[in-house]
């Protein structure tokens, strides 16, 4: 948490406009070579001593300032540049004229530039000119020709923590770079030759191995079985992430069936039983003895007398409560029902 207070204050100074500063302080931060002066990153140290607000940036977005602010300087107009003090925008520099740091864009091109200017990306300059050892010059020396070369030492990081990394620019032509030794112009290498330093090849790579090689931001090549492979393997895992799903879902569906069939076989049991139970009741009252007088119950709850002879010889003896079976055509309260009946005239 600390180190994100104290970042703004490495970048930039902390004080504010109208505070007292001293240019003296002006310096290049080390390791980075980043510009640093007392006052904050809005305004810039005058000859006068007192921070004043910024009077141009070189950048679009500059650093600092919020993205809706009003007090963003504007940027300088064409043959003119903005420097690190970032104070006032001031004409380009002619040949020969000091300059500072990397600042290229500082030195007034040749009439020659679209021949010279460095269309590769690496910024080796800037429309044909180029600033070496705080120096404006052209970048128009050819093979043989001696040359002037800027070897800056920038600290970089790495997974084993920090290492140098040199960075060599010269003033030869694209194509072409200045021996460290002989400080002549010489041909760049080509794939696989011997080489001390990147800028000795082509693609701007030497290997640790000591040879040129493939530049960084060449594509990657592979060979058409690697292709092969991976469309296999995307196929693959689709096709085997269905079958895993469906054999998971078979089984899944597998045991709720087996429920399914279980539960049905427990009601059929259940249910058989039942019928069982039903004809055993139903064949008991079967068996029963009957007496001369029989009623019977109609569905509708009402009872007459069938088959009932009349007793001619001695006389007719009272049999009381007798059972008798009341169907009603179903079978949930199947079973004997007693009903009284009527004998001699009593009940």
């Amino acid at each position: 948490m600390l180190l994100f207070f104290l970042f703004p204050l490495v970048y930039a100074g902390s004080l504010n406009k109208g505070d007292s500063c001293s240019q003296s302080n002006n310096r290049l931060q080390y390791g980075t070579f980043q510009f640093w002066d007392q006052c904050n990153s809005e305004t810039y140290c005058s000859a006068d001593g007192i921070c004043e607000a910024k009077g141009c940036r070189r950048d679009d977005f500059p650093f600092g300032y919020a993205q809706d602010s009003r007090s963003i300087p504007n940027k300088c107009s064409q043959g003119q540049f903005c420097p690190d003090e970032e104070d006032q925008c001031l004409p380009l520099l002619v040949l020969g004229s000091p300059c500072q740091l990397n600042r290229d864009d500082q030195c007034e091109s040749p009439t020659n530039f679209a021949e010279l200017s460095d269309q590769t990306g690496r910024g080796q300059n800037v429309n044909g000119s180029v600033c070496l050892n705080n120096v404006c010059m052209w970048a128009n020396e050819t093979t043989g020709s001696p040359c002037v070369v800027e070897n800056t030492p920038y600290i970089a990081y790495g997974f084993n923590g920090e290492f140098i990394n040199i960075v060599s620019r010269d003033n030869c032509l694209i194509g072409l770079y200045c021996d460290g030794i002989q400080r002549v112009c010489m041909q760049t290498k080509n794939l696989g030759t011997a080489c001390n330093a990147d800028k000795e090849c082509q693609s701007w790579n030497c290997l640790a191995s000591g040879v040129c090689g493939d530049s960084a931001a060449a594509p990657r090549q592979f060979p058409v079985y690697v292709y092969v492979l991976v469309a296999l393997g995307i196929f693959g895992g689709m096709f085997g992430t269905l079958i895993g799903l469906f054999i998971l879902h078979r089984k899944q569906r597998d045991e709720e069936r087996e429920k399914r069939v279980q539960y049905w076989r427990e009601q059929n049991a259940f249910h058989q039983n039942l019928l069982q139970m039903r004809e055993t009741a139903q064949a008991s009252i079967r068996s029963l003895p009957l007496n001369t007088g029989t009623i019977s119950v109609s569905r509708d709850g009402a009872s007459s007398e069938v088959n009932a002879p009349t007793a001619v010889n001695g006389p007719q003896k009272s049999s009381g409560l007798r059972h008798y079976l009341a169907d009603d055509g179903s079978s949930e309260f199947d079973g004997p029902v007693l009903l009284p009946t009527k004998a001699d005239g009593h009940y």
